[in-house]
């Protein structure tokens, strides 16, 4: 028997979570479609945010609540030890330079170059506790979805909105509809959360979510750890939505829990209890719903140039009339029928907003331990923030990437796209942890073959695309 609430005298049928979360926040309607909801928490960095603050100022109208909004650099900063304001990519300076005058001006929080706290904007705001369980939070950026993983209302936004949030504090939103993709079951040894997401964009294509929210639920939605629910619904974009989420539980309460921005004492204690009905309702609706199999879900990694192109290492790039996959195909030298197993690599990247956390490091030196990267192959590994990178260097994970041939950087997005000015080289085969594959995005006419860390550092020890159970067994004396 279906439950029922009550709404100006109206029985309705119970709520999806994302219900729950635009309701709480709806200022007011303003046609059947489309709502004013209250923004919470405003997130910037400083590609697009000093000029949504230099903007703002320029019109003579101020940050309503300072409080509210945090600044990252992230986007253009070198990563390379020693750095300062002058970068690589042209211009790069301006931005950094602009972005803390503004943010100086407005008297909000910068998490400047030299700050602690300073990384990935997506890695920073979860390690703060920025981001909390039922909050609507806005960022100039396409994957603010990954905070979804908290909870949280979360959504990426142009600059021009980011001016209305900063001096409003609310935003015009087309509502989206509902859509759940459930995951019945238990991802197999080696499946990770990334295996997981390639996975999913390879099966419903990469407008399989345009104009839904997406919520993930399901036993193995639940098994994954905060840091995995994060990569699975930073790649939301790559499929379309609005954005994800997954309903909070003991495991993100357990990640908040005494991180800075967090409540705590008994503004703790009322939030737990707030939390506690931030899930959909049992006879929710859902415009769109999948069920998928975690025990059918194989290592993956994407073959041409878009994320949707991917398919489960060992398998072959499928055969096609397609015009698009012509194409990819022809930029990443491949033919139709062929193998990615065994393509030689010029180069590995681990990093970006997807994979950059401990536990993505964790799992890449787990594999590099006692090995060397292959000759001729360039690897770079990027920690998502400054406290990522400290906690790696404290477990010594920084000490066996480098011995075993990976360069360690300063946090940043470094060469998850090349607008920091850095970039792999023309015709380069890569493997990467991040989460785009486009034509050109790592560099001009570099081939992005986007993969989990576990994958990247077995492929950048072999020389060639390849998983950890390709690895040989280590010698005795590597072990020791």
């Amino acid at each position: 028997m279906p439950s029922f609430s009550r709404r100006g005298g109206k029985a309705v049928a119970g709520l999806t979570l994302f219900d729950k979360l635009w309701a709480s926040h709806l200022v007011r309607d303003l046609d059947e479609t489309t709502g004013l909801i209250a923004i919470d928490r405003i997130l910037l960095h400083e590609r697009t945010g000093g000029i949504a603050l230099k903007s703002l100022a320029e019109a003579g109208h101020a940050v309503r609540d300072p409080s509210r909004v945090f600044v990252t650099m992230d986007h253009v900063v070198d990563t390379l030890p020693g750095r300062g304001d002058d970068t690589i990519m042209p211009t790069g300076k301006q931005f950094i330079v602009e972005t803390r005058a503004a943010a100086h001006a407005a008297g909000v929080t910068l998490f400047d170059l030299g700050d602690p706290r300073q990384g990935i904007v997506h890695v920073i705001s979860p390690e703060q506790a920025i981001v909390l369980p039922g909050l609507t939070l806005v960022c100039p950026d396409s994957h603010t979805c990954t905070q979804g993983a908290l909870g949280a209302l979360a959504w990426g936004i142009g600059s021009s909105e980011a001016e209305h949030a900063l001096a409003t504090n609310t935003l015009r939103v087309s509502r989206p509809a509902n859509m759940r993709i459930v995951i019945d079951g238990a991802l197999g040894d080696g499946v990770s959360a990334k295996d997981l997401a390639l996975h999913i964009v390879a099966t419903i294509g990469s407008a399989g979510a345009r104009g839904y929210m997406l919520e993930y639920a399901g036993e193995a939605v639940r098994d994954l750890d905060v840091e995995a629910r994060m990569t699975l619904c930073n790649m939301a974009t790559e499929l379309g939505a609005f954005s994800a989420i997954i309903a909070p539980d003991d495991k993100v309460y357990a990640y908040l829990q005494g991180r800075s921005y967090a409540p705590e004492g008994a503004r703790w204690v009322d939030a737990m209890e707030s939390w506690q009905h931030l899930h959909s309702d049992p006879d929710a609706h859902f415009a769109r719903e999948l069920r998928l199999d975690a025990s059918a879900v194989a290592p993956m990694v994407s073959w041409g140039t878009s994320p949707s192109q991917s398919l489960a290492v060992g398998r072959a790039v499928p055969v096609t009339g397609d015009d698009s996959d012509a194409r990819a195909r022809d930029y990443m030298d491949i033919g139709s029928g062929a193998e990615i197993a065994g393509l030689p690599i010029d180069a590995a990247f681990i990093g970006s907003c997807t994979n950059a956390r401990l536990s993505d490091l964790r799992i890449a030196a787990a594999v590099l331990s006692g090995r060397q990267v292959a000759p001729g192959v360039r690897a770079i590994c990027v920690p998502g923030s400054g406290e990522v990178k400290r906690a790696a260097e404290a477990e010594g994970i920084d000490t066996i990437l480098i011995g075993a041939g990976f360069e360690w950087r300063e946090p940043g997005c470094s060469m998850c796209f090349f607008a920091g000015g850095e970039s792999f080289g023309a015709g380069q085969r890569v493997i990467s942890s991040t989460n785009r594959n486009f034509e050109n995005r790592q560099g001009q006419r570099t081939r992005t073959h986007i993969a989990s860390p576990a994958t990247v550092a077995a492929s950048a020890v072999l020389g060639r695309i390849a998983l950890p159970r390709d690895l040989p067994p280590l010698r005795a004396e590597a072990l020791a």
